[in-house]
């Protein structure tokens, strides 16, 4: 899958798996900070993330540091899961 339409891919996931129905994939950008100023998630939603990777891409983050740097924006999200997906 090419990286701009898995970023379009993780978008749709994250705003149906988080039930954030007053957005659409590109209110989200792709360097936004999910959490805090930015997208403004919380916690909850970390873990909720976490099971989305591990479902969808065959990808368990067991470690909250490593949560902490594949959580930071779409960016990064696609790069881990480009990088670490079992399911290509």
């Amino acid at each position: 899958m090419e990286k701009e339409e898995l970023k379009q891919q993780l978008k749709t996931q994250i705003i149906k798996f988080l039930n954030l129905t007053d957005l659409t994939p590109a209110d989200i950008k792709d360097d936004e900070p999910l959490f805090g100023d930015g997208l403004g998630l919380d916690s909850i939603d970390s873990l909720e993330l976490i099971v989305l990777l591990k479902r969808e891409y065959g990808i368990s983050i067991n470690d909250p540091k490593d949560g902490r740097k594949v959580l930071v924006d779409i960016n990064t999200m696609a790069d881990y899961i480009d990088q670490n997906s079992v399911k290509k």
